[in-house]
């Protein structure tokens, strides 16, 4: 068994993808459409063929309470792996991603987070 497809809730699917693909450099997977939403994929370029993340709409009575819960406490939705952590700080700063928390070092690994512009906080983490 292995995981193929991750959610992450988003309060506008359109806005999600341009920030995914466009600040992140996520790329295109699949593009759906299924009533008033879409079942909207990206993947990473270093694995294309890898796991896939689902844009899913937080249209569920739970999910924005839930959302708001995290961020309010400063609880990132989920964690993305990278390769470098200060070199992709800088390239999302420069891009106009805002971070809730730079770069800290924590021994055998540094995290950042940013708020993904849909809803949620997002961290980005290098393993030492």
């Amino acid at each position: 068994m292995r995981i193929v497809v991750t959610s992450i809730l988003v309060d506008d699917q359109e806005k999600a993808f341009a920030f995914y693909r466009d600040k992140l450099g996520f790329l295109p997977s699949k593009d759906i459409p299924l009533g008033e939403h879409r079942w909207l994929t990206l993947t990473s370029p270093e694995d294309p063929d890898g796991v896939e993340l689902l844009l899913e709409p937080d249209q569920h009575p739970a999910a924005r309470p839930f959302k708001t819960a995290l961020v309010a406490d400063g609880i990132p939705y989920t964690s993305l792996g990278v390769a470098d952590l200060e070199a992709e700080h800088r390239r999302l700063e420069a891009l106009g991603v805002r971070f809730v928390q730079g770069p800290v070092n924590m021994g055998t690994v540094t995290t950042a987070v940013f708020d993904d512009t849909c809803g949620n906080l997002i961290q980005i983490a290098q393993v030492h």
